[in-house]
């Protein structure tokens, strides 16, 4: 794993100007690799949901130039929170789910296929929950009509300005929005089960998230849940 020492909590009130952003994120990236160390000790047979999966191990991180080229391709500019962990802690691995996806693979509109992409360079339009209200087990309609819908509730369109980091499973995906409405944030792309693209709140977080906490937030929540299930587990040989 390339972990580094950078920056404090992200705050939306005591944003930096670019260039200062390593500095910031020094002591949460700290935070973040000491605890990150610590999960992976106490989750030895890889118990966790998505451990098998990512075996908390990290790829490669990027450049700057790397990030620089992956920017321009995509005409997007990634969260400065984000780049900075691409930059020391990795591009890919242990993470939320079933671990963290490679920006280059987050950019296709569905995880494993390489033949249909998001319309990540488009501005993300939601600021609030979007979906749409049908009845999608009505029978009345035709299988014409159901086609139509359908293709037009999973256009691109929608999910715009998102790119993909983790995989939730049953079709559920966890996003970074990277261009337009609620920049930086992390969003929900669930419209595989009909419930449309939404703020990531699956923590109990009343607030939005971005990047650097969404992802301390899964390791705290990680490390209580480990931490309980021993605990349970040592009462009941008692």
């Amino acid at each position: 794993m390339s972990y580094s020492n950078a920056g404090t909590p992200w705050d939306k009130r005591n944003r930096v100007a670019k260039g200062d952003g390593e500095a910031m994120y020094k002591m949460q990236l700290e935070r973040l690799r000491e605890k990150l160390i610590t999960l992976r000790s106490l989750d030895p047979d890889l118990d966790l949901f998505g451990a098998e999966n990512h075996k908390y191990e990290m790829a490669s991180v990027w450049t700057q130039k790397d990030i620089a080229q992956f920017e321009q391709k995509w005409r997007i500019e990634l969260p400065e929170d984000y780049k900075i962990w691409l930059l020391h802690m990795g591009t890919a691995g242990a993470g939320p789910y079933y671990g963290l996806e490679n920006p280059d693979d987050g950019v296709y509109a569905v995880l494993g296929y390489d033949d249909e992409l998001n319309a990540v360079s488009d501005p993300f339009q939601f600021t609030e929950a979007w979906n749409w209200n049908y009845d999608w087990f009505d029978d009345s309609k035709e299988e014409e009509e159901w086609y139509a819908l359908e293709h037009e509730y999973f256009d691109p369109k929608w999910s715009a300005g998102m790119l993909r980091i983790s995989d939730f499973g049953c079709g559920i995906s966890m996003n970074l929005i990277v261009k337009g409405a609620s920049y930086g944030e992390i969003w929900v792309d669930d419209r595989a089960n009909r419930n449309g693209i939404y703020p990531d709140q699956y923590w109990g977080n009343t607030n939005r998230l971005h990047f650097l906490d969404w992802y301390e937030l899964w390791l705290d929540r990680s490390i209580h849940q480990i931490h309980g299930q021993k605990q349970q587990s040592g009462a009941n040989e008692v």
